[in-house]
């Protein structure tokens, strides 16, 4: 049987010439602008990176789900929609199957389905949102009304929810 041998690449000294540098783009949860995209929505929009701030085109948000919000159903023609559910618990629907979400759980929503997200618990939902390529989403949300993410929500963005009380 014959093996498959990847090739490796050597990876020379870190920034050797200062201009061979490619320096990460940082944001922390202060960082993020959010929105909402229509007044009466019940989610919001908290943009951490789109082709704007990364220069490819993705979209990279933090959707938050006020108790009993949801999306309106939509899809996208040529764009992979990917949820990572971070806090709470819903309700995920795409062409008609359901399931239920949880902290933890992944969603991968391919091109076409028809979806929607929709929080069932008794708390705000949160989870990562992921769209490659942007196909304009980027812009839908900053097109929106710009609101404030409130302690809550940098409570849990910032992970101190997670931190154990010091004794």
């Amino acid at each position: 049987m014959d093996t498959l041998v990847m090739p490796t690449e050597v990876i020379p000294e870190p920034c050797a010439l200062p201009t061979s540098c490619v320096m990460p783009i940082y944001k922390s949860p202060r960082d993020y602008q959010a929105y909402r995209i229509s007044p009466g929505d019940t989610n919001r929009l908290a943009l951490v990176f789109d082709p704007t701030i990364a220069g490819m085109s993705l979209t990279y948000c933090v959707e938050i789900f006020d108790v009993g919000g949801k999306t309106p159903p939509n899809r996208h023609r040529v764009a992979v929609e990917m949820f990572f559910v971070l806090k709470g618990a819903g309700r995920a629907t795409c062409d008609g199957k359901t399931v239920d979400i949880s902290a933890g759980d992944s969603i991968l929503v391919p091109p076409n389905g028809v979806h929607e997200v929709e929080n069932t618990g008794s708390t705000r939902l949160y989870t990562l949102c992921i769209m490659v390529p942007n196909e304009d989403f980027a812009e839908l949300i900053r097109s929106g009304m710009p609101v404030e993410l409130d302690a809550e929500d940098l409570a849990v963005l910032e992970r101190h929810d997670a931190r154990p009380m010091s004794l």
